[in-house]
């Protein structure tokens, strides 16, 4: 089955030009124009991810965003917020209200169908893992403990809920204990792009991820001028 995309976006020449890509890149992808079009058609079509502007004629995209992942159906669908703004203030509200990942306009549409891709990838992973009756592998970080199988993380055994970007970025840290990750192997082994794409989402990602671990968010340690690592366990 073609893996569905959903764009709401209200500019026709940008909305012309995504559609196209992402139907080249393989995708059954659809267009609308405002924000409650968008919630009918996630409800109708139940898209593998949702490609979602922060400015629409109707509702702010943060608010389109945060009724998907109050919609059960809706939940696990991949969010990529589409702004216009730089700003830390508007990427950091995407992710709090449940987006997985962000673009700034203008982009670049290979960087756009890439990230579109790794979402793919990442729903189906969650969707399988969900399903999977095998007894899960767990990596263990002082009282944080990660299922790969089952996806599913806990912190002093109560389960934590991640997106599936950063469930993705803990888990290959605690895989590679020790290991420094720059940027762009980040992007690699998380994303699944190529690391001459921009990499100040792999920060904020970062950032998210350590606000969500509490007190073992020091077990991602950055190395200065270089990247990130998962810190000894015993420092």
């Amino acid at each position: 089955m073609t893996d569905r995309i959903l764009l709401v976006d209200d500019e026709p020449d940008l909305q012309q030009l995504v559609l196209f890509n992402l139907k080249e890149a393989g995708f059954d992808a659809e267009g609308v124009g405002t924000g409650a079009d968008g919630l009918a058609a996630a409800a109708r079509e139940r898209p593998q991810v949702v490609v979602l502007d922060l400015m629409l004629p109707d509702l702010p995209g943060t608010e389109v965003c945060r009724r998907m992942r109050q919609d059960p159906q809706l939940s696990d669908v991949g969010i990529l917020m589409l702004t216009a703004r730089g700003d830390e203030y508007d990427r950091i509200l995407g992710f709090e209200v449940g987006a997985d990942d962000y673009v700034v306009k203008p982009f670049s549409v290979r960087e756009l169908v890439l990230r579109v891709r790794a979402l793919v990838r990442r729903a189906k992973e969650r969707a399988a893992a969900r399903t999977s009756t095998e007894p899960g592998q767990r990596l263990k970080w002082r009282g944080l403990e990660v299922d790969l199988v089952r996806h599913r993380v806990y912190v002093d055994s109560a389960e934590l809920t991640l997106r599936p970007l950063e469930f993705k970025l803990i888990s290959v840290l605690l895989e590679n204990p020790g290991r420094v990750f720059t940027r762009a192997h980040l992007l690699e082994e998380v994303w699944g792009t190529s690391g001459d794409i921009h990499t100040r989402t792999v920060d904020t990602h970062v950032r998210r991820l350590r606000e969500k671990l509490g007190t073992y968010g020091e077990a991602v340690e950055t190395v200065h001028s270089v990247g990130y690592r998962l810190r000894e366990s015993n420092d």
